[in-house]
């Protein structure tokens, strides 16, 4: 019977099939695209590691044949043993994405802080990630005149993806990521990867529920969608991980993630979670058989986040608990709005130049917690059982062949700004005696994959509190000196400071590295007081001492230290942004000489 008028339109049977489990998904190319993906990063680390192994080849072969010889005779290591390095490390490993910006950030006002700007090596690496992506995505069967069917496919793909990806988000977010020491990649590099690929994410998971919203649309109307999405369990939990997402996305928008930072950071666990939760019930509760074939993705996804997670609270129990009490930190106010915090640790740890570590106080904000260069470092000896004869020749003092560290204890500067550190700051202030001990936790320590012991001539730049992370260089390389396990036969330390009042930060330190055993030899100190309240102050104690009043020049310095190279030479920076770009273009200038010189910026951006 022919339908009427009155009977209205007849169903669209072409529309139904394709809002519902797998119909009109291509699965096994959807599966060809994650196995392509995975095995693109696995390949790329696996490239990455055997240019470390090289690397670190090399550096070894350096120290073992430099750190017997006096500098003079290092000259075969002063030279660039490959013609088109330099050229590499200018053009392309070194060099910002345009001009010379890199790390300085960019504001468009004291108020929005527009981030900074991925490196042209990272770029590159971002530009083909995100362009793989856009092919897997959209490689479909354009032919197919069944709009709806087509739709499907682009909902399997999307989905697909956003959970391909989703495996490399969570390795790359975790602290204790095997590939960091694997890699001897920063994890400054792997936040920067982990927000991009974070955005496809969201984008992906966001066209797979346009893509069934337009069928569902087509089949039942706007009502249907609003009936599902409050009643269909696969679909609920589905929109409520991407509504999720879709938060974690806006609230990691530059502007406001540098403005409310701690509040974006314990918004995005909690969105996280919630997102992870529902994607599992979404794929769990579809109507196909044992699930969603992703089930098995977002399941591993799960374990991961929750081991992280248990592993920090591992570490933090493990460093902060022990036979010998809980961490306490002794908190000083110093001149120049930064504090001195000395961490008693109840156990010893084995500390390298250069690491970091996540701080707690238990009176301030104690869910917060934000990463400090380890400046100093002290470790304190239990005496072994030896007869009373003995200790009487050995005058009593702790020597480390009769003992055994038992605990450590750690030392930070951190400057007052905004939030927590401010509070840290104004608590320990308001004291009469500018300083306050208080309960703490200490969660590391973490990098310190950059060695500096090959290098015969090493240049270290730090600005302001960049300093605690260039001092336990200094320290590390007298000492190995001295004990003849370090190439190292000359190092500068160029400092920039505000004024005066921000010696005080380093004093105690640099009292001891300042009566170290041949530290004339090897150390010359430049310090830069931009802001001088007072010109007479600034006098040069010695030549190995210098005081400058304004900026450091940074490519003159650097071209001196270049033409008076000492062997292989590494130029590290610490410090503001806009003083890391500044030497990283004085570094770049200088592969022109042809000479071994490497750069390692050391920095924490969020």
């Amino acid at each position: 019977m022919t339908p009427t008028i009155d009977d209205g339109p007849a169903p669209n049977p072409t529309v139904a099939p394709f809002n519902t489990g797998l119909n009109g998904v291509n699965q096994p190319v959807n599966l060809l695209f994650r196995d392509v993906l995975w095995w693109s990063l696995g390949i790329l680390a696996l490239i990455v590691l055997g240019i470390r192994i090289v690397e670190l080849s090399w550096a070894k072969l350096r120290l073992v044949m430099s750190m017997a010889v006096p500098g003079e005779k290092q000259a075969y290591w002063k030279l660039t043993q490959w013609s088109w390095m330099p050229g590499l490390k200018e053009k392309l490993m070194y060099a910002p994405l345009w001009k010379k910006r890199h790390n300085r950030e960019i504001r468009l006002s004291s108020a929005v802080n527009m981030g900074t700007l991925p490196s042209r090596l990272h770029a590159v690496l971002l530009l083909a990630y995100v362009g793989s992506n856009i092919a897997y995505m959209f490689l479909l069967n354009w032919k197919n005149e069944n709009k709806y069917s087509f739709c499907a496919e682009l909902r399997g793909r999307s989905g697909t993806l956003a959970l391909v990806n989703m495996i490399p988000l969570i390795i790359l977010a975790a602290r204790n990521n095997p590939l960091i020491a694997l890699l001897q990649i920063s994890f400054d590099t792997y936040n920067l990867l982990h927000r991009w690929i974070g955005r496809i994410v969201v984008i992906e998971t966001v066209i797979h529920l346009i893509s069934w919203a337009y069928v569902q649309v087509a089949d039942g109307g706007w009502e249907s969608v609003k009936h599902k999405i409050l009643h269909d369990r696969f679909i609920g939990w589905g929109t409520i991980g991407t509504v999720s997402m879709v938060l974690i996305f806006i609230f990691s928008a530059s502007p406001l993630r540098h403005a409310f930072y701690e509040t974006f950071l314990n918004a995005h666990i909690i969105l996280a979670l919630v997102a992870f939760i529902g994607t599992w019930i979404h794929c769990v509760a579809a109507s196909v058989e044992g699930g969603l074939p992703q089930l098995p993705w977002i399941i591993a996804i799960m374990i991961m986040w929750m081991v992280e997670r248990l592993a920090r609270m591992f570490r933090l129990a493990y460093c902060n608990l022990g036979k010998r009490g809980y961490t306490e930190a002794h908190v000083e106010a110093l001149p120049g709005n930064a504090c001195r915090v000395t961490m008693k640790l109840p156990r010893f740890l084995n500390v390298k130049p250069g690491q970091h570590a996540y701080l707690r106080f238990s009176r301030l904000s104690p869910w917060e917690n934000h990463p400090f260069s380890i400046a100093w470092y002290e470790h304190e000896y239990e005496e072994e059982a030896l007869p009373f004869s003995v200790k009487e020749t050995l005058g009593g003092e702790k020597t480390k062949m009769n003992h055994k560290p038992v605990a450590t204890t750690v030392c930070f500067v951190v400057g007052a700004q905004k939030g927590f550190t401010g509070k840290l700051y104004k608590a320990a202030e308001a004291k009469p005696s500018r300083a306050i001990t208080l309960g703490a936790a200490f969660e590391g320590p973490y990098a310190g994959h950059h060695s500096l012991d090959s290098y015969g001539h090493c240049v270290l730049f730090a600005g302001a509190t960049g300093i605690t992370h260039q001092i336990s260089y200094v320290r590390h390389l007298i000492d190995g000196f001295n004990q003849g396990i370090v190439a190292t036969r000359r190092i500068t330390l160029i400092w920039t400071i505000r004024d005066f009042e921000a010696l005080e930060w380093v004093r105690p330190w640099m009292d001891q590295i300042l009566h170290m055993p041949n530290r004339k030899e090897l150390l010359r100190i430049k310090l830069f007081i931009t802001r001088p309240k007072d010109h007479r102050e600034i006098s040069s104690p010695s030549t190995k001492v210098q005081m400058f009043p304004g900026r450091p020049n940074i490519p003159m310095l650097l071209m001196k230290e270049v033409h008076e190279q000492v062997g292989a030479m590494c130029v590290t920076v610490c410090g503001p942004g806009g003083l890391a770009d500044d030497v990283r273009d004085a570094v770049r200038n200088a592969q022109k000489e042809r000479q071994t010189l490497d750069f390692v910026e050391e920095s924490f951006t969020w």
